[in-house]
């Protein structure tokens, strides 16, 4: 049964309200709007108003992900994770990301080259950022090309090290020092090479 559009009511510069005769309301977009060609008077089959409803959907749901996004990068899975917490459908928080993705506004190996570079500059190594890779939802295929841009870490960890460990003589000092680097992240290849190097330069 056919449905009048009673009313469309603009409630913010890219909102809309469509007020129909049932009593019921869609918000909407002004795009919505436009693309559907809705106006107060006009009468809405019921295919015609499914259209609306699901368009009206993720319509909203693509704005919500821009307002997420505004606030920090994200990867695709967390952006549809969030937005599935705030009570979007997941088809819509599915179509919406993948459109997001397709504008370049989510870009997964972007994203994981600034993971690298941030916890790089916060002295963490390779473990410990494919595990934040992993955590963020990263796919896994992005990781080795995005660690390429991972610095050399020898100075991260000789610094490490020197600012830490006063005693390399002492066994105890040392194992906690090691255990500290590796829940950083490093190997324990990297760690006994740095103490390698340490050791060398008090010898000096």
């Amino acid at each position: 049964m056919p449905v009048l559009i009673s009313a469309l009511h603009q409630t913010s510069p890219e909102r809309v309200t469509v007020a129909l005769d049932d009593g019921s309301e869609i918000k909407a977009t002004l795009g919505v709007v436009a693309e559907l060609r809705l106006y107060a008077g006009r009468r809405l089959t019921e295919p015609e108003l499914k259209e609306l409803r699901a368009s009206a959907a993720l319509a909203l749901c693509k704005n919500r992900g821009l307002e997420l996004l505004s606030y920090r990068p994200m990867s695709a899975k967390e952006l549809r994770d969030k937005l599935t917490e705030k009570g979007e459908e997941p088809a819509a928080a599915e179509a919406a990301v993948a459109w997001l993705c397709e504008h370049s506004f989510l870009d997964d190996a972007r994203y994981a080259g600034m993971v690298v570079r941030h916890y790089a500059g916060k002295g963490y190594g390779a473990g410990r950022i494919r595990q934040e890779l992993q955590r963020r939802g990263v796919p896994r295929e992005l990781w080795e090309e995005a660690l390429t841009e991972l610095p050399e870490s020898d100075d991260k960890l000789d610094r490490f090290i020197a600012s830490r460990l006063k005693d390399p003589s002492d066994r105890a000092q040392v194992q906690k020092v090691s255990a500290a680097l590796y829940r950083r992240g490093f190997s324990w290849e990297e760690i006994r090479a740095a103490l390698a190097r340490f050791r060398a330069d008090a010898g000096e």
